[in-house]
């Protein structure tokens, strides 16, 4: 299926050029990133609200959310491109790179942390909303700040989901694939 919205052209408008060039790390820029250089205002808005810096969260923290609400989300896009760039990284093994997209929480590759950040995202994706008692299970492993931001990182990728999809960007050629 053809892409919906093309994507710019190099050279790109020089702020957004350098916050590309910066992010890709001298690589050519991703599908998603070259097609929000058509508008360097939404480009700049959306680098603007990345979590991908040293936050509240460690690097795992923030995969698993990433992983799991991308696959929620049916983003075959964005979740490879953050297994091939940072699964391993993270710490993550191939049945727990598998288990955000195919399995559940109660998948026995998990670790009792991991289960309830999947459980945050499987209930996020279903409700917009957490009960109680998930509340109080995040309570007791993140203090407010880090799960502010988990709601935050697992709303941003599902915003990123909708573009990667609404937009039929095409899957980048280094990214992972759905398990079959």
């Amino acid at each position: 299926m053809p892409t919906r919205v093309a994507p710019a052209v190099p050279p790109f408008e020089p702020e957004v050029a350098t916050i590309i060039d910066r992010t890709m790390k001298g690589q050519p820029p991703l599908h998603l990133f070259a097609t929000l250089a058509r508008d360097s205002r939404l480009a700049k808005k959306f680098f603007a609200g990345g979590l991908l810096d040293k936050g509240n969260l460690t690097i795992r923290q923030r995969e698993v959310v990433i992983h799991r609400t991308t696959a929620l989300c049916r983003s075959e896009y964005e979740w490879g491109v953050h297994v091939t760039a940072f699964a391993q990284h993270a710490g993550l093994t191939p049945e727990q790179v598998h288990s955000t997209a195919a399995g559940t929480a109660e998948d026995a590759c998990w670790t009792p942390e991991d289960r309830v950040l999947i459980r945050l995202c499987d209930a996020l994706h279903e409700t917009c909303d957490i009960d109680d008692g998930l509340w109080q299970e995040l309570q007791e492993r993140f203090n407010e700040n880090a799960i502010m931001e988990l709601l935050m990182l697992a709303g941003f990728y599902r915003t990123v989901s909708y573009l990667t999809n609404g937009l039929r960007l095409p899957l980048e050629s280094i990214g992972a694939r759905f398990p079959v």
